[in-house]
């Protein structure tokens, strides 16, 4: 999602530690990052497009609440609405900074991108009554809309899904030869004219659920919630061992609640919580990579999650509370696991917490304590079974009454607009994704492609799901890479997860779950990581360095999949009570030996074989059965007390 890059904090709490400005994030975003590169509008056009975009929110707001247009109708009027915003907002190329400018030829392919899908609206009886059989003017505009969404994709989301997408088009011709007219003439009905196509459920969640909760992140963020939350965690954990490493992850996994955002969670938190590690004592590459790392995790933090979340409720076929109830302690795992991270750190560089006095009080923070009140909401509603999209709107309307409370955030006319226009804006990149998503899954539906892939895997593993997590793993990172998660997922969930669900008999939600979770990483995992590039713009330290660093702290969410693929009781999947706490119990243990093995710190510096038996320790614990457990429980206590050992004789002598 799009986001205003926040000036960096130069207060004199950050001391004189270097740290990036707010231009420095810019220029590293409109490097790495399709959605930072933007039209310079300025003047009256500035705010025609800010009104432009409102009106916009405002419009699906209603179209959501109100309208009762048949499906795709409603989802061709969003796509040829976000046609004409994607030109409006983005040039051709990077770099382009002429002011208040769009070329003729952006004017021509916005008319014929959008007009392509309203043609479909104006004429929607006849194009279902036609069927198989659309015309050549509908075929010639069904081309036309691909190819303009495929500029529109490269202007705002990037070249990597254009690639994959192709890749899965030219297999739908190639199975469909000798290609004719009529063999063309199918394959655009089913992708352009059909909802398994670029009007499918991606686009189709995106044009209800995704967007509505966009707005209410947009509108909370508004109340200066953020803010709240950067202070809790402080307040928290400054004073500890590391302390501004800690804070960094309870606020973004805070902050993660409210925006779903890698990329803005770390720009939000990243300002304040970096230079406050880097004047602790950690390194640059360290301190970006913490706070990339944890902003990451806003994804898979109940209860926004991102985009992803809402298709896997559709995919899935269960309510979306089912999947926020089941995200819970995996989400607590993955910032367990950095948490320690970062404590084993500053352990062993002997990095200490901030002074108390300079913390945030308590009894000051309890006062704003209402900022609550519209995400505890939203929580309810979703888990006591109100509609995603009425909860949505009920909790965006209570964010605007508590900002009243205070004036320093209120809710003024041009804050209410603010609020529409980053709803419409961050809106744009998830809908892009989605409808190239939705080709890739309606070749797949088209073509079978999907059983190809169940078969191939299957054939490879045989009975053993752990060579097919592997396997599954790889494809995901693979085919994922550069990948916007929204998009990642819809690719993952087609292709991947059918090969665990009817391959292995993997439960549905734990094989969606898995290849969700091997999506989020695609932002921290070179060659494009870019939360990772932001952290590190901040920090000013290397990107590359900055990338790697986070997926070694992210290493949770390498494990924790294999977790509860193994072990359905950590997504509360038929389970009772005691296995939910062995797991658990076990879980912790595994993640605690993991971390310290990596880090080489448990009590003390832990030497090479230390580091190896934590390593391993741990991760006997991810295989469920009660021998692993027992081995695995034993050897990381083992390496406590060898250490416990050490460390006493080191103090004797």
């Amino acid at each position: 999602m799009a986001n205003e890059v926040k000036d960096v904090n130069t207060s004199p709490a950050s001391g004189a530690v270097d740290v990036g400005t707010a231009a420095d994030v810019d220029e590293m975003m409109k490097k790495f990052d399709r959605e930072s590169n933007i039209r310079h509008w300025t003047g009256t056009p500035k705010k025609i497009i800010r009104y432009l975009l409102s009106a916009f929110t405002v419009f699906m707001v209603y179209m959501n609440m109100f309208a009762v247009w048949d499906e795709r109708i409603r989802r061709c009027l969003f796509m040829g609405f976000i046609f004409i915003l994607v030109f409006l907002m983005y040039p051709a190329k990077k770099g382009d900074s002429r002011e208040n400018h769009i070329p003729w030829y952006d004017w021509i392919l916005m008319i014929v991108g959008a007009g392509s899908f309203f043609y479909y609206v104006v004429n929607f009886r006849t194009i279902v009554d036609h069927a198989t059989r659309i015309s050549e003017l509908e075929v010639a505009l069904g081309i036309l809309g691909i190819l303009i969404l495929v500029e529109c994709c490269r202007r705002v989301v990037g070249l990597p899904i254009i690639c994959v997408a192709s890749c899965f088009v030219i297999y739908a011709f190639a199975t469909s030869t000798p290609i004719t007219y009529k063999v063309l003439r199918r394959i655009i009905y089913n992708l352009f004219y059909t909802t398994t196509g670029v009007i499918g459920t991606p686009v189709g969640v995106c044009s209800t659920f995704i967007v509505l909760f966009i707005v209410f992140g947009a509108f909370l963020e508004a109340t200066g919630i953020s803010d709240f939350f950067i202070q809790c965690a402080n307040a928290l954990a400054g004073w500890a061992t590391g302390g501004p490493a800690k804070v960094a992850v309870i606020s973004s996994a805070l902050c993660g609640m409210v925006s779903g955002s890698s990329v803005g969670n770390t720009v939000t938190t990243g300002s304040i919580t970096i230079p406050l590690m880097k004047k602790t004592g950690y390194p640059g590459e360290f301190a970006g990579a913490v706070e990339a790392a944890s902003s990451t995790g806003g994804q898979i933090m109940p209860p926004i999650m991102g985009a992803a979340a809402f298709l896997m409720a559709e995919y899935c076929d269960v309510p979306y509370s089912a999947i926020v109830v089941r995200a819970i302690l995996p989400a607590f795992l993955y910032f367990g696991g950095i948490f320690l991270m970062v404590h084993f750190r500053a352990k062993r560089l002997g990095l200490k917490g901030l002074p108390r006095e300079e913390l945030p009080k308590f009894k000051n923070l309890v006062k704003k304590i209402y900022l609550l009140i519209p995400l505890v909401a939203l929580v309810y509603m979703i888990i006591t079974g109100y509609t995603m999209a009425f909860s949505a709107i009920v909790a965006t309307v209570l964010s605007i009454a508590v900002s009243m409370i205070n004036k320093e955030n209120r809710m003024t006319p041009s804050r209410f607009v603010d609020a529409l226009e980053n709803g419409g804006k961050n809106t744009l990149s998830v809908a892009v994704a989605c409808a190239m998503a939705g080709i890739i899954a309606g070749v797949v539906t088209m073509t079978g492609l999907g059983q190809i892939f169940i078969t191939a895997i299957v054939g490879v593993a045989g009975d053993t799901l752990i060579i097919a997590l592997f396997l599954t793993m790889l494809c995901c990172i693979l085919l994922g890479m550069g990948v916007p998660t929204t998009a990642n997922y819809v690719i993952m969930a087609t292709t991947c997860a059918p090969i665990l669900i009817n391959g292995m008999g993997m439960n549905v939600i734990a094989a969606n779950m898995f290849v969700f979770y091997f999506g989020i990483v695609a932002d921290i995992t070179p060659p494009v990581a870019l939360a990772a590039y932001a952290g590190a713009a901040i920090a000013k330290s290397n990107p590359m360095k900055t990338a790697f660093n986070a997926s070694r702290l992210a290493i949770a969410a390498f494990i924790v999949p294999y977790i509860f693929a193994f072990n359905n009781a950590m997504l509360f999947i038929d389970t009772n009570v005691f296995e939910v706490v062995q797991v658990c119990l076990t879980s912790c243990i595994g993640m605690f030996g993991i971390a310290a093995g990596i880090e080489g710190y448990m009590l003390k510096e832990m030497n090479p074989v230390q580091r190896i038996l934590s390593v391993l320790g741990g991760l006997m614990l991810i295989y469920p059965g009660t021998i692993t457990d027992v081995c695995g429980v034993l050897v990381v206590v083992l390496v406590g007390v060898w250490q416990k050992l050490q460390k006493r004789k080191a103090a004797a002598v």
